[in-house]
């Protein structure tokens, strides 16, 4: 399970809060995985999870298109990366459940996601704070 601490927050209220809501969203579907739920639960945070990461990775870079951010260009980069991989092993997860490597690969992935909050958008965070 993973915990919004504040290694993770920016000092942007928006975005920690969105920040917030991923970690809820991430935890929900470890839960479900590792507590043999229903794969109906699971679909539904899967789908949740995807179209949360697609909305609130806009949202971002709609703030640093706005605020003239000098790392958008790579951090756009990242977020469609992120989505891409996202969305393969989520869909490998439903069609096949929860296989203890695809929760590793989840696992991984979270955590390349926990590393980006706290470097990159820690960077976004601070920009927009001097705004």
């Amino acid at each position: 399970m993973y915990e919004f601490n504040e290694k993770m927050k920016t000092g942007n209220a928006i975005i920690d809060r969105e920040h917030q809501e991923l970690i809820q969203a991430v935890n929900k579907l470890l839960e479900a995985c590792n507590g043999g739920k229903g794969r109906s639960s699971m679909d539904e945070t899967i789908k949740f999870l995807n179209n949360y990461v697609q909305q609130h990775f806009a949202h971002e870079e709609q703030l640093q298109e706005r605020s003239s951010y000098p790392g958008i260009a790579a951090h756009k980069l990242f977020h469609e990366n992120y989505k891409k991989t996202l969305r393969e092993i989520t869909s490998r997860i439903s069609e096949s459940g929860s296989s203890i490597a695809e929760l590793v690969n989840l696992n991984k992935h979270i955590r390349i996601l926990i590393s980006h909050i706290t470097t990159e958008d820690k960077k976004l965070g601070a920009f927009l704070n001097q705004k």
